[in-house]
């Protein structure tokens, strides 16, 4: 469970990091046009070539619903969020920035959130995200990449190809921004577990993303 753990918590760095660094070459001349785009960053409606496509929204299947319905509402009083768990999924840590959960087999929920500056490209973001996802996607890293809103919130939602070795990681995951407080914050939503137990979890983890609520 730690290492699985720790391989999640190094994702979120890593993914961070990779797109905080390809965010300095395309920002560098945005700022005349990063006010448009944010905003239209939450209504997933904006048609600039900065931006990433329209986001449809979640849609969950019968099955994700009734998991949805059934689930245990669990807050993050901190960041006015809350998603549906099932009932035998547990909390690990709570903090300010990071919402951490887990199932009995090693499922987990992990969120992190980035606060951004006002200035921040939010669109040109979601985009060079986007574009990256569909490059991986490309590459056989992932197996689906689509543009979702939950919530009135649109994001990068994406599904990793089975790992190579059946106890490595494998996630489902989907990346956002909003404004909360008169803040731009990043958020990054990610359920995990090994590639042998994914199958098991293949309705839960997307009810789970789906039934994100927040407060606006």
């Amino acid at each position: 469970m730690r290492s699985l753990l720790a391989f999640g918590i190094l994702s979120f760095a890593m993914t961070f990091c990779g797109l905080q660094e390809r965010l300095k070459s395309l920002s560098g001349d945005s700022s005349g046009s990063s006010n448009t785009a944010s905003s239209n960053s939450n209504s997933g409606t904006s048609t600039s070539s900065t931006s990433a496509p329209t986001a449809e929204k979640a849609k969950p299947t019968a099955a994700q619903q009734a998991i949805i319905d059934g689930g245990t509402e669990t807050k993050w009083d901190d960041q006015g969020l809350s998603w549906k768990l099932p009932a035998s999924w547990k909390k690990m840590s709570v903090s300010k920035e990071s919402f951490n959960y887990s199932s009995p087999d090693n499922a987990f929920l992990l969120v992190n959130i980035s606060t951004l500056g006002d200035s921040f490209p939010v669109d040109i973001s979601l985009k060079a995200y986007h574009d990256q996802a569909l490059q991986q996607l490309k590459n056989g890293k992932y197996e689906s990449v689509k543009m979702v809103e939950i919530d009135g919130i649109a994001g990068v939602e994406f599904v990793e190809a089975p790992p190579e070795g059946k106890d490595d990681p494998r996630r489902h995951q989907w990346i956002g921004y909003r404004k909360y407080l008169g803040q731009t914050q990043m958020l990054n939503v990610m359920t995990s577990t090994k590639g042998s137990n994914f199958a098991k979890h293949s309705d839960d983890f997307p009810a789970v993303l789906y039934s994100m609520k927040a407060v606006k």
